[in-house]
């Protein structure tokens, strides 16, 4: 998956946004049911680093293949979104940028 600069936006996109779910699903019950707030603190604090690093590649990508605006809207758009980057992933696959 990461021979290619889409290859590794996509995995990276894997890597946030199952990062955003664990985040969501995980730890903030943990937090709120179960008051134990160090969950969110990790998790929130890996999430916030993989969302930068996220950010960075998408840049590189952006520069490296040409992506017209469409994507890098979309593709910020997703990482808000949970299950937004699964979606982006079935539209990348779509695309002539496979």
């Amino acid at each position: 998956m990461t021979n290619t600069t889409v290859g590794t936006f996509r995995l990276m996109g894997f890597l946030e946004g199952g990062s955003l779910l664990i985040l969501l699903f995980i730890a903030m019950p943990l937090k709120y049911l179960a008051d134990i707030p160090l969950a969110v603190t990790v998790v929130g604090s890996l999430h916030g680093f993989l969302f930068i690093l996220y950010l960075f590649i998408l840049a590189y990508t952006t520069f490296k293949i040409r992506w017209s605006l469409k994507w890098v809207v979309s593709a910020i758009a997703v990482a808000f979104i949970p299950f937004g980057n699964i979606v982006l992933d079935a539209k990348l696959k779509q695309s002539s940028y496979m």
